[in-house]
């Protein structure tokens, strides 16, 4: 019989362990464990704050409207861009970590699913990583915002708000730009990058999907309507609203009703 490994434990030193190494390796252990079904998913004691989550020393982190915009036409360009996915795809670690590590009153497939969304952004953001390093560079090397996480703390009191903002709005953006990002990577002739890209919303879909899934239970299981509740929760957290154009193909496959891709629609189409 295998060792037990403790969830929580390697929750802790993804979360509050700002080495970039450590959180890799405690998420392959997760991943490990997960798949020799020997990993103890039990509690002990309370959930330590969201505003406690660590992140590495680098990269620097600053306002989204201080970070450069550069043509992916040049090097300095493309590192940048892969800089920004790679940030991006690290802080979906965290994020996927703390919706299994915060929200534990919930059944333990929602541990299991969200810890697999986990180890799925690892392996994003080591592709990503990798291909930074073939150019020269290193994530960290640039400036990141922390904008993400931000709206992680702000809905860490919720379950219901967390699933609405993250998986189904910030990560649903990705659904909506990559498909642009491709093709203006096929047209520089950057196969490399295509080929993480595309691996990266083929399994976005479904972290948005596992999302709505969990989205729709616990609104349902409060009586409230999710469609009515998701709009409602975008309007009170973002400002401005949600934007097109919207990747509805996408969208419906990672769950999204037919009334809430109307309403994006009609949204998209007034902007």
């Amino acid at each position: 019989m295998n060792a037990k490994t403790c969830f929580q434990d390697l929750a802790n030193q993804c979360l509050f362990d700002k080495s970039i190494e450590s959180i890799l390796a405690a998420t392959s252990s997760a991943k490990t464990a997960l798949e020799q079904g020997s990993l103890d998913f039990g509690f002990d004691g309370p959930a330590r704050p969201a505003s406690e989550v660590r992140f590495p020393e680098k990269p620097v982190l600053v306002e989204p409207r201080q970070l450069a915009r550069r043509s992916l036409n040049t090097p300095a360009g493309l590192i940048a861009f892969l800089h920004a996915v790679a940030h991006i795809e690290f802080t979906a670690i965290l994020l996927a970590w703390d919706m299994a590590y915060r929200f534990r009153d919930l059944p333990e497939d929602f541990q299991r699913d969200w810890l697999r969304v986990a180890i799925e952004e690892a392996s994003h953001f080591s592709a990503v990583r990798v291909r930074m390093r073939s150019l020269g560079a290193d994530y960290g090397d640039l400036p990141a915002h922390r904008g993400l996480w931000e709206l992680a703390e702000q809905t860490s009191g919720d379950v219901l708000h967390r699933l609405a903002l993250v998986p189904r709005f910030m990560e649903a953006r990705g659904l909506d730009v990559t498909p642009g990002m491709i093709a203006k990577l096929s047209e520089l002739g950057d196969a490399e990058t295509v080929t993480i890209l595309e691996l990266i919303l083929r399994e976005e879909i479904g972290h948005v999907a596992i999302g709505t899934q969990w989205f729709n239970h616990i609104a349902r299981a409060r009586g409230i309507d999710p469609e009515v509740t998701y709009f409602e929760l975008i309007d009170r957290y973002i400002k401005g609203g949600v934007r097109g154009p919207f990747n509805i193909e996408a969208r419906r496959c990672a769950g999204f009703s037919e009334g809430e891709l109307g309403r994006l629609a009609l949204l998209g189409s007034t902007q």
